[in-house]
């Protein structure tokens, strides 16, 4: 493992797609999905939007500070966005690289009926697991696209028929272009929605 104390071990640019780990008031670490938007300038922070009352918005509340990882597990990516998911450690096997982050709310407001937080996100300390050569894989980056439809399909500003849709599209793609792991994904994704995408 390499060390980078005082900066993020990756070029962030866009909304660049990661898990957090936040402390529960079990003691445990809840593992979730978090989108990071890259600064506007190199003097600001980035950014990430927390939506309603989850476990990550209490977390980063009640403590202040959570564990930003990069992974390319397409299953541990479902399970951190759409179900319940607990580690008795904040960095997860899976990371090839993390930051431990605190949290400074920025901002709040509500989008249909849903409420959010905005926060300015600070490294403390981060390093390097694992270092891999990039690949461009169509089938991750569906099961990606279909986690966040899958997300939003109880969402009253989403119409769930246009959302199922476009998860059904990326089902095809996840087929057609991913491997054993992208497929995988999209299984556990189906089954933890509950809708059948084939009708």
């Amino acid at each position: 493992m390499s060390e980078t104390p005082d900066r993020w071990p990756v070029t962030l640019s866009g909304v660049t797609e990661a898990v957090v780990s936040t402390l529960g008031p079990n003691d445990r670490w809840n593992v979730a999905a978090l989108g990071i938007h890259a600064p506007e300038t190199a003097d600001d922070p980035p950014t990430a939007r927390t939506w309603g009352r989850t476990r990550t918005w209490r977390n980063f509340s009640e403590h202040g500070e959570g564990y930003v990882q990069f992974i390319q597990d397409p299953v541990l990516y479902v399970d951190a966005a759409l179900a319940i998911h607990e580690t008795d450690e904040p960095i997860l096997d899976q990371a090839h690289g993390w930051v431990r982050v605190s949290v400074e709310e920025i901002g709040s407001g509500t989008s249909g009926d849903t409420e959010f937080v905005d926060w300015a996100l600070f490294v403390e300390e981060s390093g390097v697991e694992h270092r891999v050569v990039p690949t461009v894989n169509r089938g991750y980056a569906a099961v990606i696209e279909a986690t966040v439809a899958a997300s939003r399909l109880d969402v009253e500003a989403y119409d769930s028929d246009e959302l199922l849709d476009r998860i059904r599209y990326f089902e095809d793609v996840a087929d057609r272009c991913g491997g054993p792991q992208e497929q995988q994904a999209f299984s556990r994704l189906l089954e933890l929605i509950d809708h059948d995408c084939d009708q």
